[in-house]
């Protein structure tokens, strides 16, 4: 089993935290005691409901434009299973395991807090399957992030219902075996979606071998399955979660190009911070200054015979770019946070028994943050690959060899690395162009106006993904910079990076095969361990 801790469901709001553990790195739930009682107890409410002649929505009737047809009580099983069967109509490629598992843990966070009217054996298989690692397969398209991510949420309720496919590890590992550590390599859009050692199974087949049996759904619950925004949600905690070091990362590389561009590192002062008090822009400066602090490079060219009036604004201006991107991680963690605390269905259970309909489906307020972190990783791509292209250029490197090749004329160096920097730079910028300002209406014109809240946090993904890509360019580019200034040194910080960059990429040299080294600095990017060695060698 995983040697993970189990994650509280239903006690309290989840925390960031506990969704990575459980999304990623396949850590168990447990279901709170008080949880379930509540939830039994608001399954009483339904209960009644159903016996009522007078129709109510979800409960005795159909579903959006079809919200006034009365479905008489011999077929409401039906009804059930058919909203499920319909809801199901995902397509294009599967999503990735961490995101289906987010989506499964969200779910289960929202059926656990009694206001949904689900049974108590709901609640209990989302939890089983988690536990046993059933991940529903879930498909690319078929969300517009209202009335929540629908189809998505739909593949994983079939699944319970022991219908669709499912992807399960192999009998001899357990949930959390092949899980990934903290700080490991995110699945993105793109990459195969199965975990290491894996297999496809029928859902029935998946959920007898783990001891589950399937759902029949009663009233009600089939609503309460797919309503929510837990697919954006669960996206937007992931992509917080590899932003977070991946700043840090962008402020090493920074500093590298900094360094090994004969920079100053005086722009970054304090006091010059404080005229200017963003709280990101102080955070990225503070981390620049420790980052060249001791650099007896930086050193080198300090004073007045330094010729140089200003830096070029990709070196100079690297806090105030690396710094709004900080800060729009922080209203979009604030935004996460409520998101976290909330419960959504419709319709919702409320605390004196009423069950009313509401718009809290309505995806927008994550959609519009999505959107944002694309918009800011575009931008701290784009300086970053205007670091690199510094670097490779005699004209403004200040001394290092065109592309800092080896013999110029012969060898590119690292002209074509800066290329697929630049090609990355360009894709970001198309995905930087928000979903959420588009709707395309459905549901015979009910749902006229949805948030593609999904969309976003799909493309946020590839964002994500590709703006580690340029950073590893970046630093692949620093750290044959920085060797190419020998007897001259880089400071602690940077050369303990430039050290862990040599471990899979080698110094300078004659041309090579350069694309196994640029893949294995993006896994150490990706990983968080150029962020981690880099704040290792900082004082303070």
């Amino acid at each position: 089993m995983s040697d993970l801790a189990p994650v509280l469901v239903g006690a309290a709001p989840l925390t960031p935290a506990d969704v990575v553990a459980v999304a990623r790195l396949g850590a168990p739930v447990v279901i709170d005691a008080a949880a379930l009682e509540r939830v039994a107890q608001t399954r009483n409410v339904i209960d009644g409901l159903a016996a009522d002649p007078h129709p109510h929505y979800g409960v005795s009737t159909g579903f959006g434009a079809l919200a006034t047809t009365f479905i008489a009580p011999d077929r409401r099983l039906q009804l059930q299973a058919s909203l499920i069967r319909s809801h199901a109509a995902g397509t294009g490629a599967e999503i990735e395991v961490e995101v289906t598992r987010g989506l499964q843990l969200l779910r289960l966070q929202t059926l656990a807090s009694g206001r949904t009217g689900v049974r108590s054996v709901v609640v209990e298989t989302y939890a089983a399957m988690l536990n046993a690692g059933v991940t529903p397969i879930v498909r690319e398209y078929g969300s517009l992030g209202c009335s929540g991510d629908l189809a998505p949420l739909a593949h994983i309720a079939l699944a319970a219902m022991g219908e669709g496919e499912v992807r399960v590890l192999r009998q001899a590992q357990q949930p959390g075996d092949q899980a990934q550590q903290p700080g490991d390599q995110a699945q993105q859009p793109g990459d195969q979606a199965q975990q290491p050692g894996s297999v496809v199974l029928p859902a029935a087949e998946a959920l007898a071998a783990a001891g589950i049996e399937p759902l029949t759904l009663v009233e009600k619950e089939g609503l309460a399955l797919i309503n929510g925004t837990d697919g954006m949600l669960g996206m937007l905690v992931l992509a917080l979660h590899d932003l977070d070091q991946l700043l840090v990362t962008a402020d090493i590389a920074a500093a590298m190009s900094i360094e090994s561009q004969l920079g100053t590192d005086a722009v970054f002062a304090a006091d010059l911070m404080a005229l200017r008090p963003q709280t990101g822009q102080t955070e990225s400066a503070g981390n620049l200054r420790a980052f060249l602090a001791d650099s007896p490079m930086v050193a080198s060219h300090k004073g007045p015979e330094d010729g140089r009036v200003q830096d070029a604004y990709s070196l100079r201006c690297s806090p105030q770019v690396h710094g709004a991107a900080r800060d729009t991680m922080a209203h979009a963690g604030l935004i996460a946070g409520r998101e976290l605390a909330s419960v959504i269905d419709n319709p919702v259970i409320t605390l004196d028994g009423r069950i009313e309909s509401n718009g809290n489906f309505h995806g927008a307020p994550v959609a519009a943050v999505l959107d944002f972190l694309a918009i800011s990783v575009a931008d701290v791509a784009s300086v970053s690959e205007r670091r690199t292209d510094r670097a490779l250029d005699p004209a403004r490197s200040h001394g290092l060899p065109p592309f800092l090749a080896d013999e110029v004329g012969v060898d590119s160096g690292l002209m074509i690395a800066q290329y697929a920097a630049a090609g990355i730079v360009s894709e970001l910028k198309r995905l930087a162009v928000p979903a959420s300002v588009d709707s395309i209406p459905s549901s015979a014109m009910q749902e006229d106006h949805v948030s593609m809240g999904w969309a976003a946090a799909r493309k946020l993904r590839r964002a994500i993904d590709g703006l580690g890509r340029v950073l590893a360019i970046e630093i692949l580019t620093g750290a044959r910079a920085l060797d190419l200034r020998a007897p001259l040194q880089a400071g602690p910080a940077t050369g303990a990076v430039r050290d862990l960059v040599r471990t899979v990429a080698a110094g300078p040299g004659p041309d090579r095969f350069l694309s196994p080294e640029m893949e294995a600095v993006t896994a150490l990017v990706q990983s968080g361990e150029v962020a981690r060695i880099a704040k290792e060698h900082t004082h303070g």
